[in-house]
């Protein structure tokens, strides 16, 4: 009896994707482009993490990230491949200051997050003696950075602590709710770590920065947002999953994660999943305790990661109680140096900063403070009412402002922003080379190439590439079929 040849045929494969923040719902949108078969799984009854939009006296607003950088093309490229394009819009103003020497001062330009090329720009910042020292730069031998350095205490030794003080620590806080003199430069600012590794006065490196990004010849917005709230990017990506065929799992915690001779087990409170491969998008400690078993390296190193908690305060005035108000027109906020010893380290004019939500509520103003440092957390926790108290008493130290809110919405991120200490990538190197020992499982997400939407949607593409091919190139399901003659 003569046999036919075997005919292998796979099916697509299927991927489980463990988080439902946007850089989960990323890597499920890529990897549906890629043919596979996807589920994504998400703890909470909510998807979008640290995005998400609220009502404030019946207006909707952005109550987690509100822009994104684009300077960098990967999250409005997003944006625009879910059908949002229309939607993007750039700051109707960019003109922001600082709260600092009990003034409201304007925001220094020429600088590389708060590093000047030419210290002029800082006169109406820093005390004669601050600039002063910052000019000393020049006469200063070079400074060796090594493989790493924590960006306020290499400036602070080249340019002096006030230049730390009153420009770098609000930008990183603002950033990264962190201390400028444990964050990684090299993480951080990689562009100013490479600039400086080139040695001379560090005047000249952020001249240097500046000069190469005039290169690239970066046109446009540095930063876009969304008309209805930046919030409402993960709703449009989770949409674009579903109508490709993946499927979406809320308040579906997972347990466990067990290798198996086929691939992966997902345990979950209600079942398990079989899985060709994995994207784990979760925090540090969670993505750490998943891992607990199949990786006890990755996970030793994703339980070190420490995390900062902030609070966003949400206002809302009457417009013809703040017409008085002076300091709040025609600015997009203000940034405050922890060193002046405030409770508030930001506001942001919402009203005048988004054009969308000036249209939205005619009659309104509305604007937001953040509240909450690494190493404060004593600060996220006190009741809403306080945060309340202090957001106002803050406001009306810097800007006179005296009107009530006519609404408020406090928001409470804990363990919201990953911090980024020297030596951070190193540490996810290790955390990824741990991780690529098992078959076609990745990680991403905001702890491993940076905290904003651009680099949380690389992060994502790039675990979802690296996992289709490890699933595309294995076939999964193999059926050999035997057609005899005469059968």
């Amino acid at each position: 009896m003569q046999r036919s040849p075997q005919r292998v045929e796979t099916h697509p494969g299927h991927v489980v994707v463990i988080g439902g923040g946007i850089a989960g719902l990323t890597a499920a949108h890529r990897l549906l482009s890629t043919g596979l078969r996807v589920t994504l799984l998400e703890a909470t009854d909510r998807l979008g993490g640290k995005l998400m939009t609220g009502e404030i006296a019946g207006v909707q607003v952005d109550l987690g990230a509100e822009s994104m950088l684009a300077r960098r093309p990967e999250a409005v490229a997003l944006a625009e491949a879910v059908g949002l394009g229309e939607r993007l819009q750039p700051p109707a103003t960019a003109a922001a200051s600082l709260w600092t020497r009990d003034a409201l001062r304007p925001m220094p330009g020429g600088h590389v997050m708060g590093v000047p090329a030419d210290p002029a720009v800082l006169a109406d910042v820093l005390s004669p003696e601050g600039l002063a020292r910052v000019a000393a730069d020049r006469d200063l031998p070079p400074t060796p950075v090594g493989d790493d350095v924590a960006v306020g205490a290499y400036v602070a030794g080249r340019l002096g602590p006030e230049v730390v003080d009153r420009l770098v620590e609000p930008l990183l806080g603002g950033v990264y709710a962190g201390d400028a003199y444990r964050i990684s430069m090299r993480a951080a600012v990689p562009q100013l770590f490479e600039a400086v590794k080139e040695g001379g006065p560090l005047l000249d490196g952020v001249r240097r920065v500046q000069e190469r990004a005039a290169a690239r010849q970066q046109t446009g917005p540095v930063f876009q947002g969304l008309a209805g709230g930046v919030g409402t990017l993960p709703h449009a990506v989770a949409a674009a999953v579903r109508s490709g065929g993946g499927e979406i799992r809320t308040e579906t915690p997972v347990l466990g994660l067990t290798r198996t001779a086929a691939g992966w087990a997902v345990r979950t409170d209600t079942g398990v999943l079989t899985a060709d491969g994995v994207v784990l998008a979760t925090p540090a400690w969670s993505a750490g305790a998943l891992l607990a078993a199949e990786s006890p390296a990755a996970s030793a190193e994703l339980a070190a990661v420490e995390y900062a908690s902030m609070a966003l305060v949400t206002l809302a005035f009457r417009r013809a109680d703040i017409e008085g108000c002076q300091a709040l027109r025609g600015r997009s906020g203000f940034l405050v140096p922890p060193v002046d010893g405030h409770t508030v380290k930001a506001s942001t004019f919402s009203s005048n900063k988004w054009q969308w939500v000036a249209d939205a509520a005619p009659g309104l103003f509305v604007l937001r403070t953040s509240v909450g440092r690494y190493g404060e957390e004593d600060q996220i926790h006190r009741e809403d009412g306080e945060l309340v108290a202090v957001s106002l008493r803050d406001l009306a130290g810097a800007t006179g402002l005296t009107a009530r809110p006519v609404d408020t919405e406090v928001t409470r991120w804990i363990g919201g922003l990953p911090q980024y200490p020297v030596g951070h990538l190193t540490r996810i190197a290790r955390i990824r080379d741990a991780v690529a020992e098992l078959p076609a499982l990745r990680v991403c997400g905001a702890v491993y190439d940076g905290v904003g939407i651009p680099a949380c949607v690389a992060s994502a593409h790039r675990a979802a590439d690296e996992i289709a091919t490890a699933v595309l190139a294995t076939p999964t399901l193999v059926r050999a079929t035997r057609n005899e003659a005469g059968q």
